[in-house]
Protein backbone atom coordinates (compact mmCIF):
# COMPACT_ATOMS: atom_id res chain seq x y z
CA UNK A 1 0.00 0.00 0.00
CA UNK A 2 1.00 3.61 -0.77
CA UNK A 3 1.24 6.13 2.41
CA UNK A 4 1.93 9.15 2.67
CA UNK A 5 3.04 9.95 6.07
CA UNK A 6 2.89 13.69 7.38
CA UNK A 7 6.40 14.77 9.01
CA UNK A 8 7.48 17.01 11.67
CA UNK A 9 10.53 16.62 11.77
CA UNK A 10 10.01 15.21 15.42
CA UNK A 11 10.39 11.78 16.94
CA UNK A 12 6.64 10.55 16.88
CA UNK A 13 6.12 10.99 13.05
CA UNK A 14 9.53 10.10 12.33
CA UNK A 15 8.58 6.26 14.03
CA UNK A 16 5.05 6.25 12.39
CA UNK A 17 7.12 6.58 8.70
CA UNK A 18 9.55 3.80 9.65
CA UNK A 19 6.58 1.17 11.60
CA UNK A 20 4.93 2.00 7.99
CA UNK A 21 8.20 1.45 5.77
CA UNK A 22 9.36 -1.77 7.95
CA UNK A 23 5.51 -3.34 7.68
CA UNK A 24 5.90 -3.24 3.49
CA UNK A 25 4.13 0.06 2.92
CA UNK A 26 5.71 2.09 0.25
CA UNK A 27 6.37 5.01 2.17
CA UNK A 28 6.91 9.28 1.01
CA UNK A 29 7.22 11.81 3.53
CA UNK A 30 5.56 15.15 3.18
CA UNK A 31 6.41 18.05 5.22
CA UNK A 32 4.11 21.59 5.59
CA UNK A 33 5.73 24.67 5.47
CA UNK A 34 3.28 27.24 7.88
CA UNK A 35 5.64 29.80 8.69
CA UNK A 36 6.55 32.75 6.73
CA UNK A 37 9.62 34.77 8.25
CA UNK A 38 9.21 38.71 8.28
CA UNK A 39 5.36 38.61 9.25
CA UNK A 40 6.13 37.43 13.12
CA UNK A 41 9.00 37.04 15.43
CA UNK A 42 8.04 34.05 17.21
CA UNK A 43 9.02 33.37 20.78
CA UNK A 44 12.24 31.23 21.95
CA UNK A 45 11.17 28.30 22.79
CA UNK A 46 10.05 25.88 20.36
CA UNK A 47 5.96 25.67 18.89
CA UNK A 48 4.43 24.42 16.17
CA UNK A 49 3.91 28.13 14.32
CA UNK A 50 8.00 29.75 14.69
CA UNK A 51 11.24 30.27 13.38
CA UNK A 52 12.29 27.06 14.00
CA UNK A 53 9.65 25.61 11.68
CA UNK A 54 12.80 25.41 8.83
CA UNK A 55 15.00 23.47 11.30
CA UNK A 56 12.23 21.15 11.77
CA UNK A 57 11.83 20.95 7.64
CA UNK A 58 15.66 20.56 7.51
CA UNK A 59 15.37 17.39 10.16
CA UNK A 60 12.47 15.74 8.07
CA UNK A 61 14.42 15.99 5.11
CA UNK A 62 17.34 14.19 7.07
CA UNK A 63 15.20 11.47 7.98
CA UNK A 64 13.97 10.92 5.06
CA UNK A 65 17.38 10.78 3.24
CA UNK A 66 18.54 8.59 6.73
CA UNK A 67 15.29 6.33 5.74
CA UNK A 68 16.04 6.27 2.17
CA UNK A 69 12.10 7.65 1.21
CA UNK A 70 10.81 10.24 -1.00
CA UNK A 71 10.19 13.64 0.47
CA UNK A 72 8.18 16.64 -0.47
CA UNK A 73 7.89 20.07 1.18
CA UNK A 74 3.95 21.87 0.59
CA UNK A 75 4.00 25.41 1.54
CA UNK A 76 0.67 25.76 3.32
CA UNK A 77 1.69 29.23 4.70
CA UNK A 78 -0.94 31.32 2.96
CA UNK A 79 -3.79 28.44 3.64
CA UNK A 80 -2.45 28.67 7.30
CA UNK A 81 -2.68 32.53 7.66
CA UNK A 82 -5.86 32.58 6.49
CA UNK A 83 -7.93 29.57 8.14
CA UNK A 84 -5.70 29.28 11.69
CA UNK A 85 -4.13 32.94 12.15
CA UNK A 86 -6.76 34.87 11.04
CA UNK A 87 -9.32 32.61 12.92
CA UNK A 88 -6.94 32.88 15.85
CA UNK A 89 -7.09 36.74 15.62
CA UNK A 90 -10.94 36.80 15.29
CA UNK A 91 -11.90 34.93 18.04
CA UNK A 92 -9.42 36.60 20.90
CA UNK A 93 -10.96 40.02 19.63
CA UNK A 94 -14.44 38.43 19.86
CA UNK A 95 -13.68 37.39 23.83
CA UNK A 96 -13.57 33.67 22.68
CA UNK A 97 -11.03 31.18 23.08
CA UNK A 98 -9.87 29.70 19.80
CA UNK A 99 -8.47 26.20 19.58
CA UNK A 100 -5.53 26.82 16.49
CA UNK A 101 -4.74 22.84 16.71
CA UNK A 102 -8.44 21.46 16.08
CA UNK A 103 -8.70 23.57 12.99
CA UNK A 104 -5.34 23.14 11.25
CA UNK A 105 -5.49 19.77 11.92
CA UNK A 106 -9.23 19.47 10.08
CA UNK A 107 -8.00 22.29 7.42
CA UNK A 108 -4.28 22.27 6.67
CA UNK A 109 -2.78 19.07 8.14
CA UNK A 110 -5.16 16.68 6.98
CA UNK A 111 -6.60 18.73 4.41
CA UNK A 112 -4.67 21.28 2.44
CA UNK A 113 -1.44 18.84 2.76
CA UNK A 114 -2.72 15.39 1.49
CA UNK A 115 -4.46 17.52 -1.19
CA UNK A 116 -1.40 19.35 -2.59
CA UNK A 117 0.53 15.97 -2.42
CA UNK A 118 -2.28 15.14 -4.88
CA UNK A 119 -2.31 17.55 -7.24
CA UNK A 120 1.40 17.56 -7.29
CA UNK A 121 0.85 13.85 -8.69
CA UNK A 122 1.88 11.74 -5.81
CA UNK A 123 -0.61 9.17 -5.75
CA UNK A 124 -1.39 7.08 -1.83
CA UNK A 125 -3.84 4.67 -0.51
CA UNK A 126 -3.61 6.41 2.89
CA UNK A 127 -2.60 9.48 4.97
CA UNK A 128 -0.29 8.50 8.12
CA UNK A 129 1.06 11.03 10.99
CA UNK A 130 1.94 10.28 14.58
CA UNK A 131 -0.90 11.45 16.51
CA UNK A 132 -1.70 9.44 19.08
CA UNK A 133 -5.23 7.91 18.72
CA UNK A 134 -6.70 5.41 17.04
CA UNK A 135 -9.33 4.65 14.45
CA UNK A 136 -11.53 2.33 12.23
CA UNK A 137 -10.91 3.76 8.33
CA UNK A 138 -13.46 1.36 6.61
CA UNK A 139 -16.78 2.65 5.07
CA UNK A 140 -19.23 2.58 6.47
CA UNK A 141 -18.28 1.81 9.56
CA UNK A 142 -15.69 4.66 10.62
CA UNK A 143 -14.59 5.44 14.30
CA UNK A 144 -12.25 7.93 16.29
CA UNK A 145 -10.80 6.33 19.39
CA UNK A 146 -8.84 7.41 22.12
CA UNK A 147 -4.97 6.30 22.14
CA UNK A 148 -3.96 3.37 24.20
CA UNK A 149 -1.86 5.45 26.31
CA UNK A 150 -4.52 7.46 27.23
CA UNK A 151 -1.73 10.22 28.97
CA UNK A 152 -0.69 11.37 25.16
CA UNK A 153 -4.13 11.11 23.94
CA UNK A 154 -4.66 13.54 20.97
CA UNK A 155 -7.72 12.52 20.46
CA UNK A 156 -9.57 16.02 21.71
CA UNK A 157 -7.74 17.73 18.28
CA UNK A 158 -8.81 15.09 15.99
CA UNK A 159 -12.77 15.42 16.54
CA UNK A 160 -13.19 17.65 13.93
CA UNK A 161 -12.02 15.17 10.71
CA UNK A 162 -14.15 14.45 8.23
CA UNK A 163 -15.70 10.97 8.32
CA UNK A 164 -13.76 10.86 4.83
CA UNK A 165 -10.97 11.98 6.43
CA UNK A 166 -11.07 9.23 8.85
CA UNK A 167 -11.49 6.67 6.25
CA UNK A 168 -8.22 7.61 4.77
CA UNK A 169 -6.02 7.62 7.52
CA UNK A 170 -3.71 5.74 9.74
CA UNK A 171 -2.19 5.83 13.03
CA UNK A 172 0.47 3.94 13.47
CA UNK A 173 1.17 5.18 17.09
CA UNK A 174 -2.29 4.53 18.90
CA UNK A 175 -1.35 1.78 20.68
CA UNK A 176 2.14 2.62 21.63
CA UNK A 177 3.44 4.31 24.70
CA UNK A 178 5.35 7.21 23.95
CA UNK A 179 8.05 5.57 25.93
CA UNK A 180 8.29 2.87 23.61
CA UNK A 181 8.24 5.31 20.55
CA UNK A 182 11.23 6.46 22.11
CA UNK A 183 13.04 3.32 22.78
CA UNK A 184 11.94 2.55 19.10
CA UNK A 185 13.67 5.45 18.08
CA UNK A 186 17.23 4.85 19.78
CA UNK A 187 16.57 1.03 18.46
CA UNK A 188 16.68 2.66 14.69
CA UNK A 189 19.25 5.06 15.26
CA UNK A 190 17.09 7.96 14.91
CA UNK A 191 18.86 11.41 15.65
CA UNK A 192 15.49 12.67 16.71
CA UNK A 193 15.17 10.25 19.75
CA UNK A 194 15.26 12.38 22.32
CA UNK A 195 14.36 15.48 20.78
CA UNK A 196 11.59 17.24 22.75
CA UNK A 197 8.00 18.00 22.04
CA UNK A 198 6.25 20.69 20.50
CA UNK A 199 4.87 22.47 23.04
CA UNK A 200 2.43 24.78 22.08
CA UNK A 201 1.14 26.59 18.86
CA UNK A 202 2.82 29.53 19.31
CA UNK A 203 5.33 30.29 22.08
CA UNK A 204 6.15 34.12 21.35
CA UNK A 205 4.11 37.30 22.14
CA UNK A 206 0.60 36.07 21.41
CA UNK A 207 -0.43 40.33 21.30
CA UNK A 208 1.72 40.42 17.81
CA UNK A 209 -0.60 37.52 15.82
CA UNK A 210 -3.84 39.38 17.35
CA UNK A 211 -2.45 43.14 15.92
CA UNK A 212 -4.51 44.96 18.10
CA UNK A 213 -3.40 48.54 20.26
CA UNK A 214 -3.45 48.07 23.94
CA UNK A 215 -6.51 49.40 25.10
CA UNK A 216 -7.54 50.01 28.84
CA UNK A 217 -10.68 48.46 30.44
CA UNK A 218 -11.96 46.84 33.69
CA UNK A 219 -10.98 44.07 35.24
CA UNK A 220 -14.66 43.40 37.59
CA UNK A 221 -16.32 40.98 39.76
CA UNK A 222 -19.68 39.16 38.90
CA UNK A 223 -21.39 42.53 40.31
CA UNK A 224 -20.02 44.58 38.01
CA UNK A 225 -17.26 45.99 40.79
CA UNK A 226 -14.09 47.31 39.33
CA UNK A 227 -11.06 45.39 40.92
CA UNK A 228 -8.45 46.67 39.01
CA UNK A 229 -7.39 47.60 34.77
CA UNK A 230 -6.34 45.60 31.69
CA UNK A 231 -4.86 46.32 28.59
CA UNK A 232 -6.87 44.25 26.68
CA UNK A 233 -9.48 41.74 27.14
CA UNK A 234 -8.17 39.58 24.27
CA UNK A 235 -4.91 39.05 26.38
CA UNK A 236 -6.64 36.56 28.70
CA UNK A 237 -8.28 33.50 28.53
CA UNK A 238 -11.29 31.94 30.60
CA UNK A 239 -9.57 29.86 33.70
CA UNK A 240 -6.94 32.23 33.68
CA UNK A 241 -5.33 32.54 37.54
CA UNK A 242 -2.19 34.27 37.00
CA UNK A 243 -1.54 37.98 35.83
CA UNK A 244 -4.79 39.36 36.94
CA UNK A 245 -3.11 41.96 38.89
CA UNK A 246 -5.73 41.82 41.38
CA UNK A 247 -4.81 41.67 45.34
CA UNK A 248 -7.17 39.33 46.90
CA UNK A 249 -7.21 37.20 49.92
CA UNK A 250 -8.25 34.06 47.84
CA UNK A 251 -7.59 33.51 43.69
CA UNK A 252 -9.56 35.25 41.53
CA UNK A 253 -9.99 33.30 38.23
CA UNK A 254 -11.18 34.86 34.91
CA UNK A 255 -14.92 33.27 34.30
CA UNK A 256 -15.73 35.89 31.37
CA UNK A 257 -14.62 38.31 28.45
CA UNK A 258 -17.03 40.98 27.76
CA UNK A 259 -15.03 41.30 24.18
CA UNK A 260 -18.00 44.82 23.26
CA UNK A 261 -17.09 46.50 26.77
CA UNK A 262 -13.33 45.52 26.46
CA UNK A 263 -14.37 44.32 30.54
CA UNK A 264 -12.90 40.88 32.06
CA UNK A 265 -14.96 39.21 34.61
CA UNK A 266 -13.17 37.64 37.22
CA UNK A 267 -14.43 35.42 40.40
CA UNK A 268 -13.32 32.97 43.34
CA UNK A 269 -13.03 29.49 42.38
CA UNK A 270 -16.84 28.71 43.26
CA UNK A 271 -17.98 31.10 40.46
CA UNK A 272 -15.50 29.16 37.68
CA UNK A 273 -17.49 26.00 38.25
CA UNK A 274 -20.37 25.80 35.52
CA UNK A 275 -23.26 23.21 35.70
CA UNK A 276 -23.89 23.07 31.80
CA UNK A 277 -22.47 23.66 28.63
CA UNK A 278 -24.18 24.70 25.05
CA UNK A 279 -22.28 24.03 22.12
CA UNK A 280 -22.90 24.46 18.30
CA UNK A 281 -21.15 24.24 15.01
CA UNK A 282 -20.60 20.34 15.39
CA UNK A 283 -19.07 17.63 13.70
CA UNK A 284 -20.06 13.55 14.55
CA UNK A 285 -16.41 11.55 13.73
CA UNK A 286 -17.77 7.89 15.05
CA UNK A 287 -22.16 8.54 14.55
CA UNK A 288 -23.98 9.03 12.33
CA UNK A 289 -25.25 13.08 13.07
CA UNK A 290 -28.09 12.29 15.81
CA UNK A 291 -31.61 13.90 14.99
CA UNK A 292 -32.88 16.58 17.33
CA UNK A 293 -33.78 15.37 21.08
CA UNK A 294 -31.55 12.12 21.32
CA UNK A 295 -30.28 12.23 24.39
CA UNK A 296 -26.43 10.86 25.31
CA UNK A 297 -26.56 9.62 29.04
CA UNK A 298 -23.55 8.42 30.65
CA UNK A 299 -21.35 9.74 28.34
CA UNK A 300 -18.15 11.75 29.13
CA UNK A 301 -16.79 15.43 27.77
CA UNK A 302 -13.53 17.32 27.53
CA UNK A 303 -13.38 20.86 27.60
CA UNK A 304 -9.92 21.20 27.04
CA UNK A 305 -7.19 19.44 25.63
CA UNK A 306 -5.36 18.66 29.24
CA UNK A 307 -6.73 16.43 31.48
CA UNK A 308 -9.41 12.78 31.11
CA UNK A 309 -12.62 13.47 30.19
CA UNK A 310 -15.38 14.37 32.59
CA UNK A 311 -17.86 11.32 33.42
CA UNK A 312 -21.40 11.19 34.28
CA UNK A 313 -22.58 13.67 31.76
CA UNK A 314 -26.17 13.91 30.01
CA UNK A 315 -26.23 15.67 26.42
CA UNK A 316 -29.37 16.45 24.23
CA UNK A 317 -29.13 17.17 21.04
CA UNK A 318 -31.32 20.66 20.25
CA UNK A 319 -32.81 22.94 18.00
CA UNK A 320 -32.50 21.22 14.13
CA UNK A 321 -29.54 19.18 15.49
CA UNK A 322 -26.88 21.48 14.77
CA UNK A 323 -26.36 21.93 18.78
CA UNK A 324 -26.48 20.49 22.17
CA UNK A 325 -26.73 20.86 25.93
CA UNK A 326 -24.30 19.11 28.41
CA UNK A 327 -24.97 18.79 32.20
CA UNK A 328 -22.71 18.17 34.46
CA UNK A 329 -24.48 17.19 37.90
CA UNK A 330 -20.46 17.05 39.61
CA UNK A 331 -19.73 21.00 37.88
CA UNK A 332 -16.85 21.61 35.69
CA UNK A 333 -14.22 24.43 35.61
CA UNK A 334 -12.96 26.53 32.77
CA UNK A 335 -15.64 26.13 30.22
CA UNK A 336 -14.48 28.74 27.64
CA UNK A 337 -16.68 30.16 24.76
CA UNK A 338 -14.56 29.54 21.49
CA UNK A 339 -12.97 25.99 22.88
CA UNK A 340 -14.30 22.29 21.69
CA UNK A 341 -16.49 19.89 24.01
CA UNK A 342 -15.87 16.57 22.54
CA UNK A 343 -18.43 13.65 23.54
CA UNK A 344 -16.64 10.35 24.30
CA UNK A 345 -18.86 6.90 25.19
CA UNK A 346 -15.58 4.86 26.40
CA UNK A 347 -12.69 5.38 24.01
CA UNK A 348 -14.75 6.33 21.09
CA UNK A 349 -14.82 9.82 20.48
CA UNK A 350 -18.56 10.52 19.23
CA UNK A 351 -18.36 14.17 17.83
CA UNK A 352 -17.69 17.30 19.69
CA UNK A 353 -18.76 21.02 18.95
CA UNK A 354 -17.73 24.63 19.86
CA UNK A 355 -19.04 26.03 22.97
CA UNK A 356 -20.91 29.00 23.13
CA UNK A 357 -21.56 31.89 25.22
CA UNK A 358 -23.85 31.16 28.08
CA UNK A 359 -27.57 32.22 27.92
CA UNK A 360 -28.13 35.77 29.46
Amino acid sequence: MKVLVGLSGGVDSSVAALLLRDAGHDVTGATMRIWRGGIYSGGANKGCFGPDSEQNIAAAAEFCRFADIPFHVFDCSAGYEREVVAYYRAEHLAGRTPNPCVRCNALIKFGLLPDLASAAGITFDKFATGHYARNTGIPPVCGLFRATDTSRDQSYFLYRLSRDQLSRHLFPLGSLAKTEVRRLAREFGLAVADKADSQDFYTGDRSELIGEADREGDIVDETGRVLGKHSGHWKFTIGQRKGLCVARPRPLYVIALDARANRVVVSEAEGAVSRSLNANNLNWVSVPPPPPGTVFENVSIKVRSAGDPVPGVSVRISGDGGAFRADFPAGISGVAPGQSAVIYDGDTVLGGGVITPPRA
